[in-house]
This record gives structure tokens, C-alpha cells and sequence, in this order.
């Protein structure tokens, strides 16, 4: 799986957690629960994966001055708090 492809699940993950919570202060040792595949036909078996939102959370904060402008800005649209 590329890079890419894993910043975009933990992501939809950010994205769940915000519109289920209201706010993106996720503590440290939260997993989020997200569901993978047949949702548009694609053949593919759903599947559930754990990921660490919280632990990306906070490398995304740390990262930050790493990280595109096109990425800062999806996180900051779902409420992202950089400091």
C-alpha cells in the first residue's frame, strides 16, 4: 500500500471520528475503526481495519511544516487545531 494510499484512510478516519465527535483533540491512544471496500461496487470485500488516529493526529501536528498545502488544508477543514 502506498504512502499516499495510507494518508488517505487515517484521513477518512479523522474525517469519522470529526463528524461523530465534533473536534479533532483525539487522545493519543485512540483507534478509530474504519470499514474498507464494497461500499461503491468495487468488488471488493468490506472489511474493518483499527488505525491509530491518534498517533497520526498528533505526527500530523508535528509535521506539519512537512506537509503539503493541499493536506494541511483537508485537516483543517475538519476542524484540525495545529498548536
Amino acid at each position: 500500500m502506498s504512502q499516499a494510499a495510507k494518508w488517505a484512510m487515517h484521513y477518512a478516519a479523522a474525517r469519522q471520528f470529526h463528524q461523530r465527535e465534533g473536534h479533532l483533540t483525539v487522545p493519543r491512544k485512540h483507534v478509530e475503526t474504519v470499514v474498507l471496500g464494497d461500499d461503491e461496487g468495487e468488488g471488493r470485500e468490506r472489511r474493518e481495519v483499527a488505525l491509530k488516529l491518534g498517533a497520526w493526529i498528533g505526527n500530523q501536528r508535528t509535521r506539519a511544516a512537512s506537509l503539503s498545502p493541499e493536506r494541511i488544508e483537508q485537516l483543517s477543514k475538519i476542524g484540525m487545531r495545529w498548536a
